[in-house]
């Protein structure tokens, strides 16, 4: 597994400051995620997690400051930026009328990617995906199945970034378990992961750092695997929300 502190980051939020409907939304951001690193981005509703995300895809230009994917600034270089990211939305969005296959075969052949039978059954068994599943009209899957062909094209394209929205939320505590797993393989491969939530428990369950957003910047940043004290953090996290 490759070593967070001796790599540059894959991620790099720098003074960033962003405004939207003429309110500041982001002040004085700073933030990094290393490749085979797992950061928690926590915050309530209006914090700034989705605008966050939104920079980092280059559909939002900050006012000042900057950011940064694998070297490659997101306001200058929107198009490289997002062809080096894996999008994992709140609600995985597919053709529902087609089969997983069909789905991985026809977004990465929009990409110019086109990978053979072979290849999306290896990304599926890494992703969890069960083999009597792929053929099937994705109408029918649940939200962890819907993850599972969204992970299995992300490393299909062998992005070194992946972003994660609220990617918890509403599943089970298998599908949880099933989530947890998934992103620790993903880690062990070298991938940077951010993912934005509300859910400390879910966060600490699979992170290496949790950073609180409020007021516009990080007011609480501690490592997830390292006598964390959950308690405590649920308490600033709540206090920070509510100030």
């Amino acid at each position: 597994m490759p070593d967070p502190s001796s790599a540059s980051p894959a991620i790099e939020i720098r003074d960033l400051c962003v405004n939207r409907g003429g309110a500041a939304v982001l002040k004085n951001l700073q933030l990094t995620v290393n490749p085979g690193e797992v950061y928690a981005l926590l915050g309530g509703n209006g914090a700034g997690k989705s605008t966050t995300l939104a920079v980092l895809m280059g559909f939002v230009r900050p006012v000042s400051g900057s950011a940064r994917v694998t070297g490659l600034n997101t306001a200058s270089e929107p198009e490289a930026v997002r062809r080096r990211i894996g999008y994992l939305p709140e609600t995985v969005a597919l053709y529902e009328t087609l089969s997983a296959y069909e789905n991985i075969a026809y977004f990465l052949g929009l990409s110019g990617v086109r990978p053979t039978r072979a290849d999306m059954d290896a990304a599926l068994d890494a992703a969890g995906l069960q083999t009597e599943a792929r053929t099937r009209r994705t109408a029918g899957f649940s939200k962890g199945m819907r993850q599972k062909v969204a992970i299995a094209m992300a490393l299909l394209r062998e992005v070194p970034v992946l972003l994660l929205d609220e990617p918890t939320t509403g599943l089970d505590p298998v599908a949880t378990a099933d989530f947890n797993r998934l992103v620790g393989g993903l880690r062990a491969r070298g991938a940077a992961i951010l993912m934005v939530t509300h859910d400390l428990l879910g966060a600490a369950d699979c992170a290496d750092r949790i950073g609180v957003l409020a007021r516009g910047g990080i007011v609480e940043e501690a490592p997830a695997r390292d006598g964390l004290d959950l308690l405590a953090l649920h308490r600033r996290f709540g206090e920070a929300a509510a100030g």
